[in-house]
């Protein structure tokens, strides 16, 4: 990858993400695990245990701007549960890994959700995992997340803070922070939408690499169904098999969610 607006790009992406804290902690569920299909629930308070599934199709699987399945339509597949503020879960989607001949990603996380008056925070550890990987290095890893929310009105910020101390392809730490908003829309027949954007900053210091990500976009959603349209794009290239997988691109998702 060569950073093109990196030094730029990072300080924006850290204004914003600062702004979003900042207006969160003077002000619920608002963290992301990378991209637009991959929302945890964030658990009620009070000791009820919730559980739900979902799955669907997306035509490109893009993770914090670059793709991760050359390009190609992917599925996924997930499962969460909560009691209390206590959340855990798993979720995997289809993969094409050519350094690594991994077919499928798998992810399982947990965490706690407290909240603080209108705040609700998340702190939480992922591990990341690639089934059938002939890689010399490790390609999983483990993050660990920190991250605050709130809902003013319609509008949702928040910011979330991820750490791994061995990046994937064990290059070393890693550090990333998102920026998230999105806004609720009056319903349209019968479908109830949404607008969110959100943008996100990488460090990897030992490689000396860092590089700036957004996305923004509309999601329908009627009962169980939900259909994302959304705008990818960076400010590097991964030049993999003559593809850039970090260039601009649209992605829609189909998703159903049960119960």
């Amino acid at each position: 990858m060569n950073t093109k607006l990196g030094l730029t790009g990072s300080v924006f992406a850290l204004a914003v993400a600062g702004a979003v804290l900042a207006t969160a902690a003077s002000a619920g569920e608002w963290f992301d695990r990378g991209g637009s299909v991959k929302d945890a629930p964030m658990a009620e308070s009070g000791r009820s245990f919730e559980w739900s599934v979902n799955g669907g199709l997306m035509t490109d699987y893009v993770f914090r701007g670059i793709s991760q399945n050359q390009e190609d339509p992917s599925w996924f597949v997930g499962a969460d549960a909560s009691y209390g503020i206590i959340y855990a879960g798993i979720w995997a989607a289809e993969v094409g890994q050519p350094f690594t001949s991994s077919d499928a990603e798998y992810d399982i996380y947990a965490g706690i959700t407290p909240s603080l008056g209108a705040v609700s925070f998340d702190f939480g550890v992922i591990y990341y995992g690639y089934a059938n990987q002939n890689s010399v290095t490790d390609v999983d890893y483990w993050e660990f997340k920190a991250g605050a929310s709130t809902e003013i009105q319609k509008i949702s910020l928040g910011v979330t803070y991820f750490y791994s101390p061995d990046d994937t392809f064990e290059v070393g730490p890693s550090h990333v922070v998102e920026g998230k908003i999105g806004y609720s829309l009056p319903k349209v027949w019968i479908f109830d939408p949404s607008v969110s954007a959100l943008i996100g900053y990488k460090d990897n210091p030992d490689l000396n690499f860092e590089y700036t990500y957004w996305n923004a976009g509309l999601e329908l959603a009627v009962e169980k169904l939900s259909f994302d349209f959304r705008y990818w794009d960076t400010d590097v290239e991964t030049i993999i098999g003559g593809k850039n997988l970090s260039d601009e691109r649209f992605v829609f998702t189909a998703k159903v969610a049960l119960p």
